[in-house]
């Protein structure tokens, strides 16, 4: 079989490996947050992992909360403002972590996922992995299932599908999104940036939308990133992908239609950059930008893929 699945029980929760048996290509799940923590590729006879991740799920558990590394943002995305917003006449506060005073990245960030089913063929390998938010947080008392699928398949191609479906009274307000960091080796300034957007949403000076959109057209073509600082959300085209390079590689990460904003993060080490894809923009729980409100009973879906090529 050329693909396969590969399961390391030895740590705090299991770690899953995707393996194209032919090429060397290996993603590394966890469990825990349900992240890509690796995503290697062979080179001169070694492998190249494109993620800035964890070297142990334990190393995962004590730090998730300090960059967020890969970590699934969900029933939010981002920021919060002040962790409260209001729906059908109530207000609701989030509870579990905030940066300064605004409510940050979710609740699922830490989730810990339930292998369902593995899938292995000549054509791809994948894992079903799933989780029952249980309305743990008054803030959000709401409870759904969500789903996430991984799969790779033939040209270093890895693929995240998330499912949320939710058995309550009536449509709750939701915003998805992924939270990983890429490198390509090197600093970031040595990296270039291109996707399909020319609009960037305005921030305040807590990183919260204003509402107002800003022409920017530098990375419709592909851009040096040096002495670049970025913390901003892009309105993506339709159909639009990332692609980061340097004179080594080449990713790109093509979402679909449901995740229309791209977030993308330089943090200060500059080791690494934070490639975001979100349904809607941050604080959308307030301002309404991209917001869902998922009816129960159906079932919801948002897909983006990463491709890493050698140049």
């Amino acid at each position: 079989m050329r693909f396969k699945v590969e399961i390391n029980q030895q740590q705090a929760y299991p770690v899953f490996h995707l393996i194209d048996t032919n090429t060397g290509c290996i993603a590394e799940i966890f469990a825990f947050g349900g992240i890509l923590n690796a995503f290697h590729i062979p080179l001169n006879g070694n492998t190249f992992n494109c993620i800035d991740g964890f070297s142990t799920v334990e190393e995962a558990q004590e730090s998730i909360t300090s960059a967020f590394k890969s970590a699934k943002i969900s029933p939010f995305v981002c920021r919060l403002h002040n962790g409260t917003y209001h729906l059908n006449g109530e207000s609701y506060t989030i509870q579990k972590n905030y940066l300064g005073k605004h409510a940050l990245h979710g609740l699922l960030y830490d989730a810990v996922y339930k292998l369902e089913s593995i899938n292995e063929s000549e054509t791809a390998a994948s894992i079903l992995l799933t989780c029952h938010y249980a309305k743990n947080d008054a803030g959000y008392p709401f409870a759904f299932d969500i789903s996430l699928r991984w799969e790779l398949s033939p040209n270093n191609t890895l693929s995240i599908t998330t499912s949320i479906s939710h058995q309550n009274k009536d449509a709750i307000p939701y915003a998805d999104g992924w939270h990983p960091y890429f490198t390509l080796g090197g600093p970031v300034d040595q990296y270039f940036l291109q996707f399909d957007s020319d609009t960037q949403l305005e921030f305040d000076a807590d990183l919260i939308p204003t509402g107002k959109k800003i022409k920017d057209n530098r990375f419709i073509e592909k851009y040096p990133l040096n002495e670049i600082f970025l913390d901003n959300s892009f309105e993506l085209a339709p159909n639009g992908k990332c692609v980061l390079s340097n004179d080594q590689f080449e990713l790109k990460v093509i979402p679909d239609e449901n995740y229309p904003i791209l977030q993308v993060y330089t943090p200060d080490h500059r080791n690494s950059i934070a490639i975001e894809n979100l349904s809607g923009a941050p604080d959308n729980f307030n301002n309404g930008i991209g917001l869902l409100m998922l009816v129960p009973h159906n079932e919801y879906q948002f897909k983006t893929s990463y491709q890493l090529t050698t140049l």
